[in-house]
């Protein structure tokens, strides 16, 4: 071994010394710009998302040009619990005795009340797969009171699986200087357990706009719909679920039907006044997001 070699570096060695006394702190590198711009870029297309989903569509597309008074009423019921109930997605304008009348003829039976002897037979009806088409509907509450009117449609023999809808009235004079009643209807499929309670409950089917449509189509069939508008009810509504805990999804339209008086059969369709052409835009939207929704297991 030399001697240079136990010297230490030579000169060539020590002109690769960094001084870092001299040089100075070390700072760390910065970000290249163009991560900044992605950041701020991302930033603010969710901050638009969040004021056109949150903000300006919904503002938008609420309308309620044939019943105004039905602006900013709650568009979902509750349960005894004080639970979320079923929402609310139907409006009848009509006396009880048009409504009484015309769903009778449109083929749908008014509920029974709900007593032990009504009880023991809706439980016979679903253990022993017996008729009962005026089986009782466990109340649902709107504005602290629970539904004036109840009516249902089997759907087979027993009580297990039917149709069913809600109603209470809300104004004594809407726009048509009738009485307006809101509704929830939907589908019974099945029995179960109340997933917040764990008490014995029906089961709904999750798109609830089936129910609406059927109760207006059974209405014009029977020519007792005098007309049939839309105005805003609780909104577009993917994945919410009901106070037993079911799934369910609507565009959150309401369909207000329009009876005729007295029973009057109409020779002519119902009148069907346009949309907002805002809320036909959502509406399409919202079918192709349903028909995805409804092909998938729940």
């Amino acid at each position: 071994m030399s001697e240079s070699d136990l010297d230490g570096p030579g000169e060539a060695d020590q002109s690769m010394v960094v001084d870092h006394a001299a040089a100075g702190p070390v700072r760390p590198l910065a970000p290249p710009r163009k991560t900044h711009h992605a950041v701020g870029l991302m930033v603010l297309a969710l901050a638009c998302y969040l004021a056109l989903a949150y903000g300006a569509l919904p503002l938008l597309w609420k309308h309620y040009e044939h019943e105004k008074k039905l602006a900013g009423m709650s568009m979902v019921t509750t349960t005894s619990l004080g639970l979320p109930g079923d929402p609310i997605n139907l409006a009848f304008v009509g006396s009880a005795r048009d409504i009484l009348c015309a769903m009778h003829a449109a083929g749908w039976y008014p509920a029974d009340p709900v007593t032990l002897r009504s009880s023991l037979e809706i439980s016979g009806s679903v253990l022993l797969d017996r008729p009962y088409p005026t089986a009782p509907v466990s109340p649902l509450y709107y504005a602290g009171r629970s539904e004036d009117l109840a009516f249902e449609q089997p759907d087979g023999r027993s009580a297990d699986r039917r149709h069913h809808v809600r109603l209470w009235q809300v104004l004594a004079q809407g726009d048509q200087g009738r009485p307006v009643w809101l509704a929830a209807a939907t589908f019974d499929r099945g029995i179960r357990l109340s997933r917040y309670t764990g008490a014995v409950t029906h089961r709904i089917a999750p798109d609830i706009d089936l129910d609406r449509k059927l109760i207006a189509t059974t209405l014009e069939d029977a020519r007792l719909l005098q007309a049939r508008y839309d105005i805003s009810g609780i909104g577009p509504t993917l994945m919410a679920r009901n106070g037993g805990g079911d799934l369910y999804f609507t565009d959150g339209e309401l369909w207000v039907l329009q009876l005729v008086e007295d029973c009057r059969r109409r020779d002519a369709p119902p009148e069907l006044p346009a949309t907002p052409i805002v809320t036909q835009f959502k509406d399409r939207l919202w079918k192709s997001l349903a028909d995805t929704v409804s092909l998938q297991p729940h």
